[in-house]
């Protein structure tokens, strides 16, 4: 996999991750289990875009 096609998708991965905990806050306030999955997997996508962040860094090629 090239190294740009890495760097787009760790920041898509991360600011997904955080618009969707952001957005399960959002709904948490009427539909409590609901908020808290949404929440949840918007952090695991936020985690995952985290952890690409490390996999790139330990990638042999051009910065």
């Amino acid at each position: 996999m090239k190294t740009s096609t890495i760097e787009t998708l760790v920041w898509v991965l991360i600011y997904g991750g955080l618009l969707g905990v952001a957005l399960g806050l959002a709904v948490q306030r009427y539909l409590e289990p609901l908020g808290w999955g949404i929440s949840l997997a918007g952090g695991l996508v936020a985690a995952c875009g985290v952890v690409l962040i490390y996999v790139r860094s330990r990638m042999k090629g051009s910065p």
